[in-house]
């Protein structure tokens, strides 16, 4: 019998590790599912068959839903993404548990969905309050994020309540009246007032036609009492619990690739945004022509493109 020749068992598990981390990681499967965390179980979605790296979607709000996403589909060709409700909203059930109602929860609920998932390595993407989800997360849990992408961003309260002023300083007259008297005497349900929220939404948040997928098959609505309790009753006027938010100074801690978006006309007005920029080393910039906060239905093409330019971007480079 032939002497066998025998390794060290420290070479043959470095093999083992370089051969099978040498393998592609498999793709996400697309479909739908829940997860279980704090108070309930939130709703995700997997859509796409591309194989490389994952990206995941955190909506606005707080008390949106990730309906608009729906609009990134094409996106899919290239890689999986992963869009879901934050508890309390869309597909994941209505609740008022103001217990709940807490920035480190909602961060809670993307690691939850991270480990459910499984990934190792996914970039991450915001859109307004979901950009500030994305920032509290990646300060919290960086490990295996490779990118963010911060389209039409919210990080301070008193920077978005000056953009709103600036804003509401162009409109009609008797709209800024309305609105002056409805913050001053918090009769948040005048006509007046009401008309004045509609006014600015037309011009600074959906310009367009909202946009419809055939991947939305499902009644998802928002809750409006959350919106309410953390934020206030409209875009312009803060009164909730986030109305001294502020976690600016994280931006300056960022260091993987990142991407601002925002749009001509948004709400989070493309001067703030730059400065945003301007905080954090070697990011990148990209206005979106003719769009306001909704940017994914004012000009999807755009944005889609401004997305995927950054992605392919970054895969290029191996990183």
């Amino acid at each position: 019998m032939k002497n066998r020749r025998t390794f060290p068992a420290s070479i043959v598990l470095a093999f083992v590790i370089f051969t099978f981390g040498c393998q592609s990681r498999p793709a996400l499967a697309p479909g739908e599912g829940y997860v279980d965390v704090k108070g309930g179980k939130i709703w995700y979605r997997v859509i796409g068959k591309g194989k490389r790296t994952p990206l995941m979607l955190t909506h606005g709000g707080p008390g949106g839903t990730s309906r608009s996403f729906y609009q990134l589909a094409s996106i899919g060709e290239d890689r999986p993404i992963i869009l879901f409700d934050q508890l309390g909203s869309g597909r994941s059930g209505y609740h008022e548990d103001t217990t709940l109602l807490t920035v480190d929860n909602f961060v809670e609920q993307v690691a939850a969905l991270k480990t459910e998932l499984g990934l190792q390595t996914f970039y991450l993407h915001g859109h307004s309050w979901g950009t500030a989800l994305a920032l509290e997360y990646y300060e919290k849990y960086p490990q295996g994020i490779k990118g963010l992408i911060f389209n039409s961003p919210y990080f301070n309260t008193r920077l978005w309540k000056a953009d709103a002023d600036t804003l509401i300083m162009g409109l009609p007259d008797s709209t800024q009246r309305a609105i002056y008297e409805g913050e001053k005497t918090g009769d948040f349900e005048a006509a007046a007032y009401l008309a004045a929220n509609e006014i600015y939404a037309k011009n600074f948040g959906l310009r367009k036609t909202r946009l419809t997928s055939e991947l939305d098959t499902v009644p998802a609505p928002g809750n409006k009492f959350i919106y309410k309790y953390m934020w206030g009753p409209t875009e312009f006027t803060a009164t909730g619990t986030l109305k001294s938010y502020d976690n600016l100074d994280e931006l300056k801690n960022i260091d993987v690739p990142t991407l601002f978006i925002t749009g001509e006309f948004d709400e989070a007005r493309p001067k703030t945004v730059r400065y945003f920029q301007t905080l954090v080393a070697g990011s990148k910039l990209v206005v979106i022509e003719g769009a306001g906060h909704g940017t994914m239905h004012d000009n999807r093409e755009q944005n889609i493109a401004a997305i995927k330019t950054f992605l392919d971007s970054l895969d290029a480079k191996g990183l």
